[in-house]
């Protein structure tokens, strides 16, 4: 909701695509057109969107991070991105955007300096040579607690 003498726009679904699964997307296609929402796919490759007037793929050039510092340039506060880069939500938290990560968790001022505390945690036994399975494949469960929570998210952003 716009605070007052804003004037009140849509929220921006903005996707940091290069990692974000194929049946995600099609989850976000579908909110995006049935909500007559704008729905941007950021990444470093060519993607393929299905016709609409509502979503749009950007391509970012080649290079580390890119696509992050893009999304962190053109996020507006109460935007919507959908990323599961810890780092990157952390930043995009601390500008006001609602952080929905691809197995449903939402990021907020609330839980990122843990969750970030816990990557940085991993990535530092990695480093030191201790071998860690990476995350499970997506599950329906995932995919069906993905699906729950952008509805929650976008439904309060129409009230």
């Amino acid at each position: 909701m716009a605070e007052q003498g804003e004037a009140w726009r849509p929220v921006h679904i903005w996707v940091d695509a290069d990692a974000c699964p194929a049946v995600i997307k099609d989850i976000l296609y579908r909110a995006a057109d049935r909500l007559q929402l704008p729905l941007t796919l950021v990444a470093n490759k060519l993607l393929r969107v299905p016709p609409s007037p509502h979503i749009r793929a950007l391509q970012v050039p080649m290079g580390f991070d890119v696509a992050d510092s893009h999304l962190v340039n053109v996020v507006a506060a109460g935007d919507l991105v959908i990323t599961a880069d810890i780092p990157l939500a952390a930043q995009l938290v601390a500008k006001g955007a609602r952080v929905l990560d691809p197995r449903g968790e939402v990021y907020s001022a609330d839980n990122i300096q843990e969750r970030l505390a816990m990557r940085n945690l991993m990535e530092g036994l990695r480093g030191a040579g201790v071998t860690l399975s990476g995350p499970s494949s997506l599950s329906q469960g995932d995919r069906q607690a993905f699906a729950r929570q952008l509805e929650r998210l976008l439904a309060r952003s129409r009230n």
